[in-house]
């Protein structure tokens, strides 16, 4: 019996769907943070942020503006532009290393804050990757007929673990959430490939220890400056240039594409010298590559959900072309997914 006579005799298996993103949408915060700002909080300039970053403001979320607040206000616009309700939402995704608390899950939170009361809900954390595996998940209950509609959100406010006093990666930071709704395809469009990686040797490089099993709360991780994001930069440059050439290379090659039939790239927005690291690497010029952490700074897993809605609402691709995404993040996680929009 062939595979699709097994389909047909069996009910139980099911016949495998695309997933294309129906809407996008962003959110950011209203407090811009920059450059000239910082150099009153701490010992650096905009001469030597902007030459080693590319940054030159980023967005600072209020104290009582939540990662929450900030992922409802970017589904709810990824809705409308999908022309989806609320209550038709089947699944919500949140992809966030910053969540309200540490439990409940915050897309339940989000759930609450947007009216999608038949959806299930769960968080996933794979730091700035985490919207691409974010997307791949939601694909997967797409692509088997559990869920029709899924809602996939990242969030983050990376300002609540960021550390004031350190010049070294307080620089680097900002808050925002982007989120996109997947639906079944009934053509060709959508997702084509994604592939993702992790390697867990590397944790080191990106953490924050405290708060956690391992370092609970206590006066000391608090004294010790625990609960705030720690980074060796240096390293984790090197790391990031290596893990998202090499996945964008290998999802080209398994989705069947080249370089040149790309219409634009969208990478995580952490530092303008990773990206024109991975331009070169890959052999597409920086003009394909769609930028905007000069504005905004790393969100994290935010960001290439953000530069996605932003993207879109520019015109940089229209429908049929085809875009890349990539990242790299804290786990040592990285990823690349490839898409028909």
């Amino acid at each position: 019996m062939s595979a699709s006579e097994a389909k047909t005799a069996n009910p139980f298996i099911p016949s495998l769907n695309n997933a294309v993103i129906a809407g996008t949408g962003s959110h950011l915060p209203s407090r811009v943070l920059s450059n000239a700002d910082l150099e009153k909080m701490v010992e650096t300039s905009d001469e030597w942020i902007t030459s080693r970053t590319g940054i030159k403001e980023r967005r600072i979320a209020a104290a009582d503006e939540y990662t929450s607040h900030l992922g409802a206000a970017a589904a709810l616009k990824a809705l409308t532009e999908a022309g989806v309700k609320a209550e038709d939402v089947d699944l919500i995704i949140c992809a966030t290393i910053t969540p309200d608390m540490p439990f409940p899950n915050t897309a339940s939170l989000i759930q609450e804050k947007i009216g999608a009361r038949r959806a299930a809900c769960f968080d996933l954390e794979a730091a700035c990757t985490g919207f691409l595996y974010g997307l791949e998940v939601g694909r997967q209950f797409i692509a088997t007929g559990a869920h029709q509609t899924v809602l996939v959100v990242a969030a983050e406010k990376i300002s609540a673990i960021t550390d004031w006093k350190d010049r070294n990666t307080c620089v680097l930071f900002g808050d925002g959430a982007g989120a996109a709704v997947l639906r079944p395809s009934a053509t060709a469009r959508g997702i084509i490939r994604s592939c993702l990686g992790s390697n867990g040797a590397l944790a080191h490089l990106i953490s924050m220890p405290g708060g956690g099993s391992q370092h609970p709360a206590s006066l000391e991780t608090v004294n010790n400056r625990e609960h705030f994001l720690k980074m060796q930069g240096r390293e984790v440059y090197k790391h990031a240039v290596l893990g998202m050439s090499q996945a964008a290379l290998h999802t080209l090659q398994l989705s069947g594409l080249k370089a040149e039939d790309i219409t634009c790239i969208l990478p995580h927005q952490a530092n303008v010298r990773i990206i024109e690291g991975v331009a070169d690497r890959i052999g597409v010029p920086l003009e394909k590559f769609y930028l905007n952490l000069h504005r905004y700074g790393n969100m994290s897993a935010a960001s290439v959900a953000i530069a996605m809605d932003e993207a879109a609402r520019e015109g940089r691709f229209k429908r049929g072309d085809f875009l890349l995404m990539v990242a790299f993040g804290a786990g040592l996680t990285w990823g690349a997914t490839a898409l028909q929009w």
